[in-house]
């Protein structure tokens, strides 16, 4: 069985920045800075940001009943703005999950804001189809508000016009 999930996140900082923060190891930073207690600790296994790089995430206890994830970055496509990653241990594959892949793709709407769109792809045996509804996008949603706060207010504060 596959599935898809998707989340739409409007923003009003233009698309370049946000992808700035979202391409590489930005975003891991700014989860330990300011979202340890929802998302937990972002540690850099392997890699510089780019494909083949390899994250281990510790979750805060009590998340889903999971402790701790590894996901590898499988595309990093510039032009296009988007990211995606795929658990490679731990997290929903613990569950059952056969794969469990995580989008950002970060959209132009106009020259002053951007629509991060935020999915999760996913495949099961049809035999464990009960475990489908553990997927969400509810995790990205909420780092999307934060990170999306935390740039808005950077870029309102660099662009002040005197």
């Amino acid at each position: 069985m596959k599935g898809h999930l998707s989340h739409d996140y409007l923003l009003e900082v233009p698309a370049a920045v946000v992808w700035d923060t979202y391409r590489g190891l930005e975003l891991g930073k700014l989860v330990n800075q300011m979202f340890q207690d929802v998302v937990g600790m972002v540690e850099v296994v392997h890699g510089d940001g780019g494909v083949g790089t390899i994250l281990k995430i510790t979750f805060p206890p009590g998340t889903l009943g999971l402790s701790y994830m590894k996901e590898i970055f499988t595309q990093a496509d510039d032009e296009q703005r988007v990211k995606e990653s795929e658990i490679i241990e731990g997290g929903f594959k613990d569950f059952g999950f056969e794969v469990y892949r995580y989008r950002f793709q970060i959209i132009e709407k106009n020259g002053e804001s951007s629509i991060i769109r935020s999915s999760v792809e996913y495949e099961i045996d049809d035999k464990l189809q009960e475990i489908a509804s553990l997927a969400t996008t509810k995790q990205m949603e909420a780092l999307n508000e934060v990170v999306g706060k935390h740039l808005k207010q950077k870029w309102d504060s660099s662009n002040k016009k005197p």
